[in-house]
């Protein structure tokens, strides 16, 4: 096999124009708890834009400090505002 799959995947949720496709794309290659743990990536990356603490973060959401902080590490390394954007848009 000469692909990357982790390619592929990105390629094919690139294409994908309906929302309950990748959905259910997403159901199938992600556990509840993996879904879970995206998700809550997510809120802590937003509550970060919005100057909300590591530690309040941390104890609003019910993680440990190193999951926040791993987030803002992440915030650093990589463009997430279009994401934001979206996650603010549905909220």
């Amino acid at each position: 096999m000469s692909t990357d799959p982790y390619r592929s995947l990105s390629n094919h949720l690139a294409s994908c124009d309906d929302s309950v496709d990748i959905d259910m794309l997403l159901s199938a290659l992600l556990t509840d708890k993996e879904q879970f743990e995206i998700a809550n990536r997510i809120r802590i990356f937003d509550l970060l834009e919005r100057g909300v603490t590591q530690r309040e973060i941390s104890e609003q959401l019910g993680v440990g400090i190193a999951t926040v902080s791993r987030g803002a590490k992440a915030m650093q390394i990589h463009d997430v505002s279009a994401l934001l954007a979206t996650h603010r848009q549905e909220a």
